[in-house]
This record gives structure tokens, sequence and C-alpha cells, in this order.
């Protein structure tokens, strides 16, 4: 029978120098929750300014090819009617026909606007792979670091060509490219990250409230964007570029990796286990699993169970969502409500509408997921209520003001929601899947795969819309809620493993872990189990080290019980 602790290798403990310097003024270590709230708050704004770069170009897009609006929606409703007796705005607020940046404001100009989101997509699509490869083999500090700084560069560089007079296509084109190639770096980072502090005890609405950023990002980068945009659409760029700049650089300085990173004290003093059990002191039985792991391979994360369905449902997720997030500021200009256009920066603000929407169906899919212990179900069942929200807001988003926010609020938080729970919650419990047997390295790989999966929907959705708009924004529609119904059938075989789990769960009892501890509980169980549920019990251990330390033990029994019989 083998020893339950292993040999320990020493791990190089290596803090950021902020953390460094608020030890040295405090004259003491900071606590394990500290270091989480650090994580949390330092993960949100980056990822906050990642999306807010990501955004602007949605807003400039608009100033670039003020094209000629949706005038005839080809619809079968009573508007046209109505309103065909009104003339519309003849200088349509801000924008007028024939003004624009060359080469955009040509006859071509939407279509090559869909070839920088593509070119921007692809790149970070492909980049997401790699950038998950790296970063479960490096520093994940210094590659967020470096990921944003580079996106600030090319995010600027872009607005750069305002002030530069340039009107070659290939140069936005080239420095979109490059720019969604430093975007990759970001999303694979802060989920391992937030994975590697945060346990499965409440990941669903602890990362759905994180996965705020991602709309919040959104909201943030369309009224900078759109505020600045009266003083010339180079602005728009540069400024959010600079920001995402001075975020990396507090990322630098503050963001801890992991416990074993910055030597983090868990609750007291580090201990896994308590220093006296029933006033005997104990020796460790115990050890945190802090022995070199390997990272793991692309292949190998592929056939996780689960990995597979949910990168493909996030395709055709990411594909909704992302024709939202680069288009909507231009469709909303370029279609009347109540029969006036607004203007270009009126669009870029009511757009954010959309966004608030996903910050409440993040929030409320990852409690739904946590309150039912069903991810699959729940994302497909938001996917499937996206149908009709997309169905009515091209339908009736025209009648007024207020239906039109109404509708796209609906439209957000069902768009919205499953794409932040896969890519938050579903990625950090798969990159811990229990088929890794504790092996925490995965996580970027996961996440990679997952969301350039993803990403490559949201390169296509895009294009597509780049192209088919220019001939009906109902057949673009009518995409985006074909896409939405795939999404929800890739699920339909977790979502009935789901269901039979359930059924399953509760005639099995014995096989959850125990709420309380009853008198006699610790005779029933062999002596590091009774250690081990002591520890989760007194919450002297977080979620991950119970999930790591279960899989080992389970395994070590399972091995004994071939040779010695236990008596349990």
């Amino acid at each position: 029978m083998g020893s339950i602790t292993e040999p320990v290798q020493e791990i190089k403990i290596s803090k950021p120098p902020g953390i460094r310097f608020v030890e040295y003024i405090k004259r003491s270590t900071i606590s394990y929750q500290t270091y989480q709230a650090i994580v949390l708050i330092v993960t949100f704004f980056a990822y906050t300014a990642y999306h807010a770069t990501r955004k602007t170009t949605s807003i400039v897009k608009s100033a670039l090819d003020p094209q000629s609006p949706d005038v005839n929606l080809k619809l079968p409703f009573s508007w046209r009617r109505a309103y065909a007796h009104k003339p519309l705005e003849s200088t349509r607020n801000s924008w007028v026909l024939g003004a624009g940046w060359e080469p955009f404001n040509g006859s071509d100009g939407t279509s090559l606007l869909g070839e920088l989101d593509v070119g921007f997509l692809f790149v970070y699509a492909i980049g997401m792979f790699f950038s998950g490869h790296v970063g479960d083999r490096m520093d994940l500090r210094r590659f967020l670091t470096i990921g944003m700084v580079g996106t600030g560069l090319f995010t600027a560089l872009f607005g750069v060509g305002y002030w530069a007079n340039v009107h070659n296509f290939y140069y936005y084109l080239i420095v979109q490219m490059l720019a969604g190639l430093f975007q990759s770096t970001g999303w694979p980072s802060v989920v391992a990250v937030v994975g590697n502090w945060f346990g499965k005890k409440k990941r669903g609405l602890i990362m759905g409230i994180w996965n705020a950023h991602t709309s919040i990002g959104n909201i943030t980068g369309s009224v900078v964007a759109s505020m600045l945009l009266k003083y010339g659409w180079g602005w728009s760029m540069v400024v959010p570029g600079l920001g995402i700049t001075f975020i990396g650089l507090v990322v630098f300085f503050l963001l801890p990796v992991s416990p074993e990173s910055v030597g983090a004290d868990i609750d007291c003093d580090d201990l896994p286990y308590p220093k006296k059990v029933e006033e005997e002191v104990a020796e460790p039985l115990l050890k945190p699993e802090v022995e070199e792991e390997s990272a793991v391979g692309f292949l190998e994360a592929w056939r996780i169970p689960g990995v597979a369905p949910f990168a493909l449902c996030l395709f055709f997720a990411k594909l909704v969502a992302y024709t939202f997030l680069y288009w909507l500021p231009f469709y909303i200009s370029h279609t009347a409500i109540e029969g006036r256009y607004v203007s270009n920066e009126e669009s870029g603000t009511l757009s954010t509408m959309f966004d608030v929407g996903g910050v409440v169906g993040g929030i409320l899919a990852g409690h739904i997921s946590d309150w039912l212990g069903a991810r699959a179900i729940t994302a497909a069942s938001f996917m499937y209520c996206a149908i009709p929200a997309l169905f009515f807001y091209r339908s009736y988003g025209h009648i007024s003001m207020t239906v039109n926010i109404a509708l796209m609020l609906i439209t957000g938080m069902f768009v919205n929601g499953p794409y932040a729970l896969i890519t938050t919650a579903v990625s950090a419990d798969l990159g811990t899947h229990s088929s890794l047997r504790g092996n925490s390295r995965a996580l970027a790989t996961v996440t990679a795969i997952i969301d350039g999966t993803g990403s490559i929907g949201a390169a296509i959705g895009p294009l597509l819309t780049g192209y088919i708009s220019a001939k009906s924004w109902s057949a673009v529609f009518s995409m985006l809620m074909v896409s939405a119904l795939i999404a929800g059938l890739l699920l339909t075989r977790l979502m009935v493993a789901e269901v039979t789990a359930k059924f399953q769960s509760s005639h099995e009892s014995n096989r959850s872990r125990p709420s309380t501890i009853e008198p006699g509980f610790y005779s029933l169980l062999p002596f590091p189990q009774k250690k081990l549920s002591y520890l989760a019990q007194k919450r002297k251990i977080t979620d991950i080290q119970f999930d790591r330390l279960q899989i080992r033990l389970n395994n070590l029994i399972f091995r004994c019980s071939r040779d010695i019989p236990l008596i349990i």
C-alpha cells in the first residue's frame, strides 16, 4: 500500500512587483482572500479593456462607410404603409451620402469592412489555439502583459491612419490582423488565472458576474468611441489603445497567476490540514499537490468529454454574438426607427443596450446552471429562446425607440447568456475535468480550444453579414436564427446525459459530499478520507484542492482494494 504523501518538489515563488511592494508597506503577507479579490478585479479590467478596443471598429464603421440606409425593410407589416407618406430626413443627421473615408466609402465599402472583420477574427481564432498552448507553458502574467501592450499598439496604429491620411486598404487589414493576433492572448490567460484561484462551488455564478467584463467592455468601447467620433475617427481608436496599454502594465505589476506561484496561504497559514485534531497534534497526512505537472497536449484536450460539443456550440453562438458586436451600430444607423435615422453617435450609444442585456444574461445563465447543476441544459435553453427574440427584434424594432430598446435588451440577454457561460464556467469545468486526474495545466489549452473554435464562427458571421446585408437585413437575421438553432441542437447529447445523471444521483446519495459531520461519521471511512472530509468541512482547503485530493485518494483506495481489503 503506497503512502498518500508523495515527494514534493520545490516550486519557484515569483510574486509580482506590486504585490511585493504592498507586502513591504504592510510588513505582512497578503491573505488568500485578498489574492482572490485582486485576481477578480485585475482580470475583470484586463478583459474589459480587450473588449473595449475590439468594439471601437464597429463604431468607426458608420463614419468610414456612410452608405444608403435600409429604406425598404421588405417586411409585410403595416409600418411601411403607415410611414410611406412621410419623407425621410434629407440630411439623415450627421452623415451624408458620398462622405466617409476612402477606400471604404465606395460601392464595395460594406464588403471591405466585412473583410476587415474576418481578417481580425480569423487571425484571432488561429492565434487562440496557439495562445492556449503557450499560456500553459509560460508565466501567464507576462504573457497577458505582452498581449495587452501589443493590442494597444496596433489598435492605435489603425487610428493613426486618420492623421497620416492613409487610404490603402491593406494597411488597415494588416493592422487589424496583427491586433487580432495579440487579442488572442487575452481569454485563455484570464480564464486560466481565475480557474487557478476558484473552485467549482458557485463557479457559474461567480464567473457569470465576472464575465460582465465582456459587455461592460463593449459598452465602454461604444460610449468612448462614439463621444470621440466628432473629433475625428482616429481618436476613437487611439484612446482605447492607450487605455489597454496602461491596464496591461497594471497586470504586470499586480496579477498573481496561481496560489503556488506566490506562496499564498489558505485560511490558516497555508495549511490544508488542521494543526490540531481533537487537541492532538497531527502530522501532515494530505500535503498539497505541488509537484510539477506536464501540460496537456492539444489533441488530448480535444478528447476531454464535453470539449468538442461545447466548442462546436460556441462556434454558432459566437457567430450570432459577434455579428451583433460588429454590425449592430451600423444596422441601427441604417434602419429607420419611428421614421427617423439616428446619427452615428446615437447608434453607437443605443447599441450598448444589447450589452446591458448581455450582463444580465451572463449572470442569469451562471446562476441557473449552478442551481440546476446542468451547464448544457442552461446553454441550450438560452439559445432556443434567442430565436424568437431575434425574430421580434428584426420585425418590430423599428416601431418605436422604446420597443427597440426593450427587444434589444431581451435579445442581448439570450444571445450573450450561453456565450458567457460556455467561455467561462464551462471552460473552467472542462479544464479541471476528472479525466485529467487533477492536472491543472490544461485550463488555458481547453479554454483556447473552445473559444478558438467559437472565434472561427465569430469571423464567419460578420463576413457573411457584410455581403448579405447589402441585399437584405432580413436574410441576415434568418442566418442568425438558424445558427442559434444549430447551437442548441449540438448540446442535445449532453442535455440527455445531464438529465440521466440527475435521475441516477438521486439513487446514489452515498457518492455526494456530506454537508455536515454526523456522530460516528469518521468510523465509516478510511483514515485518509476522514482527514479529507474534516478539512473540507472546516474550510481548510479550497474546492480545487478537495477535487484533486479526492481523485488521488479514490485512485489509491481502488489500487489498494485489489490487494488489501479495506474496512469501510
